[in-house]
């Protein structure tokens, strides 16, 4: 890594911008807002949408700095475009900013319910876990898995609500949460090979990948649907139709413009819409339960 003798300050704000993971960051954000609405329809208050919304955010973007942070080596070798690799910012740097979000989460979960800090700390632990060394192993599944679902819990504590529909979120989540962790890795499956990482995805191969990503995801609109007609967890039927139909053309979407056989560089737009698309699928559900 060569640092330049003399950053500007725009390099500094950019090197932040980037070690922020904006794109999946802002995704999670979305996504944690839109469980929040939900959450707290029709009794909305902005003050605590916005701790919710910051708090999460915050812990967020000190993961995807600490991640940074941890991979900086790996990144030297396989990733020059790094904002560390590039010299934008220094690895101590990253450090305390990594830490600094982490005590902004903290202070944004102080006004909310107990719960909330508790299924943030939980997060948290994963996400660092994630960082340290799991992300290199098939365990990485397991902490997409064990985390999506405590993305809605933590937006129904945050509001101070619990319904016992909650429960089903855990097994949709943790379909979803493999899935998503699948996704996520195909963009680097062939560096993290080449690197001796034995991640989910590189233990797969990239076609089984590919393949489980959207088995999955129908499996978890299979799901949803399934409770819907038994009545275990009732929804309007025209909301539930139509959010499955968007499901479907997604995942169609998918076949068509991204693939193994596709070049790798589709592989990100695949891991955005493979976002979108369960943020579709969950958020018009829980649209269809609650309003």
């Amino acid at each position: 890594m060569e640092v330049p003798r003399r950053r500007q300050l725009n390099d500094i704000l950019l090197g932040l911008f980037l070690l922020s993971h904006p794109g999946p960051v802002a995704l999670h954000i979305v996504a944690v807002a839109v469980f929040a609405l939900l959450a707290a329809w029709p009794h909305l208050s902005w003050s605590i949408f916005a701790l919710i919304a910051g708090a999460h955010a915050a812990m967020q973007i000190s993961i995807a700095m600490l991640n940074d942070y941890c991979d900086r080596g790996i990144d030297a070798r396989g990733k020059p475009r790094k904002p560390i690799p590039r010299g934008l910012i220094l690895p101590r740097e990253a450090l305390v900013a990594g830490l600094f979000m982490i005590a902004l989460m903290l202070i944004l979960l102080l006004p909310l319910p107990p719960l909330a800090l508790i299924i943030s700390l939980a997060y948290l632990a994963l996400g660092q876990g994630y960082n340290l060394g799991l992300k290199s192993t098939p365990l990485s599944g397991i902490v997409f898995a064990l985390a999506m679902p405590l993305i809605p819990l933590y937006a129904f504590a945050g509001v101070g609500r619990s319904v016992p529909f909650l429960f089903w979120l855990a097994p949709v989540g943790f379909l979803l949460g493999v899935a998503l962790n699948l996704a996520n890795s195909l963009p680097d499956v062939e560096e993290d090979a080449a690197g001796g990482a034995h991640t989910l995805a590189v233990a797969l191969g990239v076609r089984r990948s590919f393949l489980l990503c959207q088995l999955l995801i129908l499996l978890s609109a299979m799901l949803i649907a399934a409770l819907a007609l038994l009545n275990i967890v009732p929804a309007r039927p025209l909301m539930l139709i139509i959010t499955l139909i968007l499901t479907a053309l997604s995942i169609l979407a998918m076949q068509l413009f991204s693939g193994p056989a596709r070049p790798v560089e589709t592989r990100k737009s695949f891991f955005y819409l493979f976002v979108l698309t369960c943020i579709v699928l969950t958020g018009g559900w829980l649209i269809g339960v609650f309003v």
